[in-house]
């Protein structure tokens, strides 16, 4: 008995944890904090954002794609200097996505494999706002709007206290550490985009793909605010586009794994959407994936540099198939039924000729005939 109710006991215990795990707030953001309110959740699944810099102006494109069953939330985004904020174009994601699709090519193999014939019987599968608020001392406003499913605030702090006290007074409940966790932005006189997400269908949660917004600040480096994401509980993954006039990369993974490069090389934007962002003409365009089991090891912004050389690459995805000719007659099929027949035939002349060993050996045997 005692060692049923140690058994019971722990699997309560497991029990709750997990569905702790499922009540609590979830910060997760790749830019900053973001929590839904009351007992809700919500989960950034995947922040997506297009970065353009000029070597002046640096601009932020941002998506993210969000679940749980949160029908408000809100979010902090640092930035080294004022901001603009507007919707951002939802077709320059797909417009970057074509851009930087890795080239398919097929590659033959020799023998035959599971899916193959004969190793199947089956025919191959070919499926493929409100106005501004008052400030606070220590707070400055400057400005706030409605945009889309967005209440944007835009605020300057001297305190992390009272930019933490103003967005509670305003709405924007974020996590209790957040004072000590802006204290570096303030001490370096950073601004802040405060987003409060509230969609104007009332009672519809917050899930898929929210509504892009696009920030805008005057920068001399390239930077991508990440420090606050240490507050997020779950693994976080971010997705970079950078256009600039060379080939970028993360000075360090700041915490996280290895960034991944998965397209770099000039390219022609046309007149589509991603001409908005660079103005036309040619440009540099980088595409970085990046993984963070353990936000809380964020320790730093992502800042980016120029490679020493603008090194092209794109990635290959290969599509095997078997090597055939003709009508689709394998090749291994053909080979190996060569390969017998030439033994067969080898063999046969080989019987051949000893049974004519044999039998000229017996005939030597044979007395000669009497006449």
């Amino acid at each position: 008995m005692p060692t049923k109710r140690r058994i019971l006991a722990l699997l309560f215990a497991l029990l709750a944890t997990q569905l702790g795990s499922l009540i609590s707030p979830a910060y997760a953001c790749g830019c900053g904090a973001m929590v839904p309110e009351g007992g809700s959740v919500i989960g950034v699944d995947r922040e997506t954002s297009v970065v353009r810099w000029d070597g002046r102006t640096e601009q932020i494109v941002m998506r993210f794609t969000v679940g749980g069953d949160a029908r408000r939330a809100a979010w902090i985004m640092p930035v080294p200097g004022r901001a603009t904020v507007e919707l951002g174009d939802a077709e320059v994601f797909g417009a970057l996505a074509d851009m930087t699709r890795p080239e398919r090519r097929v590659r033959t193999r020799f023998w035959p494999r599971e899916g193959d014939w004969p190793f199947t019987s089956g025919g191959r599968d070919t499926a493929g706002a409100p106005a501004p608020g008052a400030a606070a001392p220590g707070v400055g406003v400057v400005g706030r709007e409605r945009l889309g499913d967005f209440d944007v605030a835009r605020l300057t702090a001297t305190d992390p206290g009272a930019l933490r006290t103003w967005l509670e007074d305003n709405g924007f409940r974020l996590p209790d550490r957040l004072a000590t966790e802006v204290r570096p932005y303030v001490d370096q006189g950073w601004e802040y985009v405060a987003v409060r997400l509230a969609p104007r269908e009332q009672g519809r949660p917050l899930a898929g793909e929210l509504d892009p917004l696009s920030i805008r600040f005057d920068s001399d480096r390239l930077v991508y605010p990440m420090r606050l994401s240490r507050m997020a509980r779950a693994r976080q993954s971010l997705g970079l586009y950078v256009l600039a006039d060379h080939r970028m990369e993360p000075v360090s993974p700041i915490g996280g794994n290895t960034p991944r490069v998965t397209f770099a090389g000039a390219v022609d934007p046309g007149d589509g959407p991603v001409a908005a962002l660079t103005g036309g003409g040619r440009v540099f365009l980088t595409a970085i994936d990046q993984a963070f089991p353990e936000p809380g090891r964020i320790d730093a912004d992502h800042e980016l540099r120029a490679t020493a050389e603008d090194t092209p690459y794109r990635r290959v995805v290969y599509r095997e198939e078997l090597l055939t000719v003709g009508d689709g007659v394998p090749v291994w099929l053909l080979t190996v039924s060569a390969a017998l027949l030439g033994a067969l035939t080898a063999g046969a002349a080989l019987f051949r000729r000893r049974r004519g060993r044999a039998a000229a050996a017996e005939s030597s045997r044979k007395p000669p005939s009497r006449p």
